[in-house]
């Protein structure tokens, strides 16, 4: 697992612009979409995750569902994306598979990366980085420790948080193995655009 991994924003309330949104996303370079939606409506929900799940079946890309791995399992997706309270990923592997992707948030901790580790999670997840829109109250991790916890991180670490084409090649300095932004490139006038300036990176 290497390069971008992009993070659908929950401003995007319509199927057809999410299904537009993420296929430029992957033509421009993004490896690995996540699609992570907060609105309440659960038949929305449900018609977003589609598109997504659409835009990546057709460019063979692998699509992860945040937090449900009950949602993840009924719709299909490659696997799930789980925080400290959306389950073990013992049970997400269990019901989604061998093959599953399974990411686990880690924060800026050591001993909750050596415990997904163990419990099996494909990836973690550590951040964030910067003053971030999406989770401004996340605790804050400096560019110093993140390099000493991929040192110690035996599966691929994805670095999340604030992060923009300007800040990106310090991240990468640090020996991550792939970037997880979202308004970087879902708030650019050219997605595709956004995201293969982030590939080029790699």
């Amino acid at each position: 697992m290497r390069g971008l991994y992009v993070i659908t924003p929950s401003t995007i309330t319509d199927p057809e612009l999410m299904y537009r949104q993420v296929h430029e996303a992957i033509q421009g370079g993004a490896v690995l979409v996540q699609f992570r939606h907060k609105g309440a409506d659960a038949a929305r929900h449900k018609r977003l995750a589609e598109s997504v799940l659409t835009a990546c079946q057709q460019n063979r890309t692998p699509a992860i569902m945040n937090d449900s791995i009950q949602q993840a399992q009924l719709l299909g997706f490659d696997g799930v994306h789980l925080g400290q309270t959306d389950g073990s990923i013992k049970a997400a592997r269990q019901q989604l598979g061998p093959d599953a992707i399974i990411g686990r948030t880690c924060h800026d901790s050591a001993k909750l990366m050596q415990e997904a580790v163990l419990d099996g999670a494909s990836y973690c997840a550590f951040g964030r980085l910067f003053q971030s829109e999406t989770k401004p109250d996340a605790p804050k991790l400096s560019l110093d420790a993140l390099a000493h916890l991929v040192s110690a991180c035996k599966v691929p670490v994805v670095a999340i948080g604030g992060i923009t084409l300007d800040n990106a090649p310090e991240v990468l300095a640090q020996g991550v193995d792939m970037l997880a932004v979202s308004g970087a490139v879902f708030q650019k006038d050219d997605v595709g655009q956004a995201a293969s300036h982030f590939r080029s990176l790699f």
